[in-house]
């Protein structure tokens, strides 16, 4: 049977946590970890929305833990789709669900095919406190190239803001195969908690959402295997 790391001293993922600075202040003290400052996270969030539409609401899309722990304010959410991209296990962490003995991996979206998920809206009134808040979240070791994307809903595109995975950053995995993935996930733990929990809440959130992501339902199933007991196992 595949052992789990032992659990270390957990921080929620909250709001409060994000904007206190704590997220940021854990991830400085990882060894070799490359935190960026405030006034980079600025210059990222500045860039960001100098390409888009202009002044207005924001809308971010979310694919996996914004799903079911978006953390920031909004006042609307649609569930849609991208092209182009899709949904993928390609980031090392060593922090949120990963340590330096055993990093973890989280998602990230890569190049090729689509991914399903949900658009959140974030109004105008609110938009400079709520992307702080999603900028100090996501961006904080410069692993994601924030992009805009055009998400599909029910009610008609809408363009928003996504994280997709850097391909120059040290930390993406590349296309690492389902074996691999599954022995990580089962593995590996961090501030954030369990990998294999993050995986399977996000299946979840997918599913309540009438969303089935074929790649990721496979992998909860490899990694239930490896976590189950030796006795159940055929």
């Amino acid at each position: 049977m595949t052992q789990t790391a032992a659990l270390p001293e957990i921080l929620d993922l909250t709001r409060e946590t994000i904007l206190s600075g704590d997220i940021m202040r854990v991830a400085a003290q990882i060894p070799g970890m490359n935190v960026l400052s405030e006034t980079e996270l600025a210059a990222s969030l500045a860039a960001t929305l100098a390409a888009g539409p202009g002044d207005g609401d924001i809308w971010v899309f979310g694919y996996g833990s914004l799903i079911w722990n978006p953390a920031f304010v909004h006042d609307d959410s649609r569930i849609g789709q991208i092209r182009g991209w899709h949904r993928q296990f390609c980031l090392w962490t060593q922090l949120s669900r990963g340590c330096a003995k055993q990093p973890g991996l989280t998602l990230g979206l890569d190049r090729g095919g689509s991914c399903r998920g949900v658009a959140y809206r974030i109004p105008a009134r609110a938009a400079a406190l709520e992307l702080l808040v999603l900028w100090r979240r996501e961006m904080v070791g410069g692993a994601y190239a924030p992009r805009w994307v055009s998400v599909e809903t029910g009610l008609g595109p809408v363009p928003a803001i996504t994280f997709a995975i850097n391909h120059a950053h040290p930390r993406y995995a590349g296309k690492l195969d389902a074996a691999e993935m599954a022995r990580v996930i089962a593995c590996a733990t961090g501030r954030l908690g369990r990998c294999s929990d993050y995986l399977f809440r996000t299946v979840a959130a997918l599913r309540a959402l009438g969303i089935r992501d074929a790649r990721l339902e496979n992998l909860q199933q490899r990694v239930e295997a490896l976590l189950a007991p030796a006795h159940t196992r055929p």
